[in-house]
């Protein structure tokens, strides 16, 4: 039920220049998104869901709004390492060790969770979703390349970024060399020419189960050069949104550009999207290592539906923090059964052609428009079902936003 107006100006909140921007694709019409995908050793818990949710809405607001969208998710399963520098255990392969499983089985095994999980929740599920392990020749290939323009170094089969010779690093972060360096509280490899400089390949150690043969020695990838390799492998010269969660800033987005763009010579994405935290009891990120995490799974165990975690994702905006609490999914869970008993009560659906019904429509399109706004969609929800608006026109209205809200 859009309307016949010209499609209203999209503002997108960019975190590369700190500002809401105009929103202008590459291609007229279609848009091309990277979504940073999970590190597939544990079960993705509510509070990674909550950054893929939001690029979820993205997809579904943008395509509402008439555009196409293509959508690239990887899949992390090798060089991820423990403490997300250039140090420690890699990810999986601990996982592995603690499992008695191979790496293969435990990736498979958490990314057919991670997918049941997003269906639960009404996450489109990607048009590509590249595995790293299947892209380490690209990676070394962007690896030589980095090295042959002078931007890389290589010590005792590691190869490093050189950031110094990168004259716009950190750009992303808003950080400084000098902030940088100052921040760095691990032991730093000494045969690092800067403190910031980050692995794009590291060397393998005797006991490694995951390696690759390389113009350096037997080894693997660094964690940033995968999302480089397989980005670049879908949008060669670029793409229009990269999304992710505000933890990935810096390093890893900040990291992904700086060797991104001297590959394709010119910018790797336009607008960077970044969700924020979702908090637990106490005011902490949701992480694993602080082990206070939830599953989607577990929602149900607990007999809640889990569209309303969905439902309660939307109460905020997206790049604000989010509280859960039991009580919190209580009301969201209270509040989308109310919604939809209502609505089932407005009768067949009608053609929304009066006034106020298109008053309605074009405050719904506005918001979709301006940067995503969730609270205001969702008070407009209630806005309409109290309306006097005819009830066949209103349950149309709501069935037709439900194709980016996807509250059933």
């Amino acid at each position: 039920f859009r309307l016949p107006e010209p499609m209203p100006e999209i503002q997108i909140f960019n975190t590369l220049g700190r500002e809401k921007q105009v929103f202008v694709p590459r291609e007229p019409g279609q848009v091309s998104m990277y979504t940073c995908g999970p590190t597939v050793y544990k079960y993705a818990h509510i509070g990674n869901f909550r950054t893929y949710l939001m690029s979820d809405l993205w997809i579904r607001a943008l395509e509402y709004l008439g555009y196409a969208v293509t959508q690239v998710q990887n899949i992390t399963d090798v060089g991820h390492l423990a403490d997300d520098s250039d140090t420690g255990e890699d990810k999986v392969l601990k996982a592995a060790q603690e499992e008695g499983k191979s790496p293969e089985d435990i990736a498979s095994f958490y990314t057919r969770a991670f997918m049941d999980d997003a269906a639960l929740l009404r996450i489109r599920r990607p048009d590509a979703q590249p595995r790293a392990s299947d892209y380490v020749e690209k990676m070394i290939d962007d690896v030589v390349r980095l090295q042959e323009m002078g931007l890389a170094y290589e010590v005792d089969g590691n190869v490093y970024y050189d950031v110094a010779n990168r004259p716009d690093y950190p750009k992303l972060s808003h950080n400084t060399l000098d902030q940088l360096q100052a921040g760095y509280r691990v032991d730093v490899d000494p045969r690092k020419h800067n403190t910031a400089d980050f692995a794009l390949w590291k060397g393998a150690g005797p006991r490694r189960l995951q390696v690759w043969d390389s113009p350096w020695g037997s080894g693997f990838p660094g964690w940033h050069i995968e999302c480089t390799a397989m980005s670049l492998s879908y949008f060669p010269t670029g793409f229009d949104i990269h999304t992710g969660g505000v933890d990935n800033v810096f390093p890893h987005h900040e990291d992904e550009i700086a060797q991104s763009e001297p590959l394709i010579n010119g910018p790797v994405a336009n607008y960077w999207i970044h969700g924020e935290f979702l908090t637990g009891d106490g005011g902490r990120k949701m992480a694993k290592s602080a082990g206070n995490i939830l599953r989607v799974g577990e929602l149900v165990d607990l007999g809640y539906d889990p569209l309303a975690f969905r439902f309660l994702c939307l109460g905020a905006k997206y790049r604000t923090k989010l509280s859960f609490t039991q009580e919190a999914l209580d009301g969201a869970a209270a509040g989308l059964d109310g919604l939809r008993r209502r609505a089932s009560r407005l009768g067949t659906a009608s053609k929304p052609e009066s006034q106020p019904a298109r008053r309605l429509q074009a405050r719904f399109e506005a918001a979709l428009a301006d940067d995503l706004d969730l609270p205001l969609i969702t008070s407009l929800l209630q806005e309409t079902l109290r309306s006097n608006t005819a009830e066949g026109e209103r349950r149309a209205l709501l069935e037709d936003w439900d194709r980016v809200l996807q509250l059933d």
